[in-house]
């Protein structure tokens, strides 16, 4: 007996973002691999507790496929892009990075609305609201390099940065969470 629950594209679709999930994790532990070896290890230990989250998406979409009785498609991830130059542009990467994951998941977003499959549709609108908070993450992290310099960073500068991620909690407030008392 078949028990697929999920439509060919459907499962093609979410085997595919299972694969950039694990794509971005190892972007991330390739930042932080990057940044320890440059002695930031509050900027590292950031990146590499983002690599267990995004190796968690990928374990989420895993098991929601196979509970739907579809076939889970494992197949090689690309290798992160070249090093960064400098850790501006580390996280310029990590914003690019999360828009593109972010508009992956619309796609399979709309392809289940399409096909007007409420049980796919009603699972990914946890990662819509993740991805709500990637980019906001990322975005804080473009605007605290800008503060710092940018690539002009000073020393100084970085290592305020470094210390200030060695204990910043990683989650961002959604906008939805926004009160008049807690702005």
């Amino acid at each position: 007996m078949n028990t697929n629950r999920l439509s060919k594209t459907i499962a093609e679709a979410l085997n595919a973002q299972m694969t950039k999930e694990a794509h971005a994790s190892q972007i991330y532990l390739s930042y932080g691999a990057w940044a320890e070896s440059r002695g930031f290890s509050g900027i590292s230990n950031f990146f590499f507790r983002h690599a267990a989250e995004e190796r968690n998406h990928m374990m989420k979409i895993l098991e929601y496929i196979l509970k739907r009785g579809a076939i889970v498609d494992v197949v090689a991830i690309p290798a992160p892009p070249e090093n960064p130059k400098n850790i501006n542009q580390c996280f310029e990467r990590v914003f690019k990075h999360e828009v593109d994951n972010t508009k992956s998941i619309y796609a399979v977003v709309k392809l289940s609305l399409e096909e007007e499959d409420w049980a796919t549709w009603n699972f990914l609108q946890w990662f819509v609201k993740e991805q709500i908070e990637e980019e906001t993450m990322a975005m804080n992290m473009l605007d605290k390099m800008k503060i710092a310099g940018g690539e002009k960073a000073s020393d100084e500068a970085l290592l305020t940065l470094d210390k200030d991620l060695e204990h910043t909690p990683d989650d961002a407030r959604s906008a939805e969470d926004v009160t008049t008392a807690q702005p």
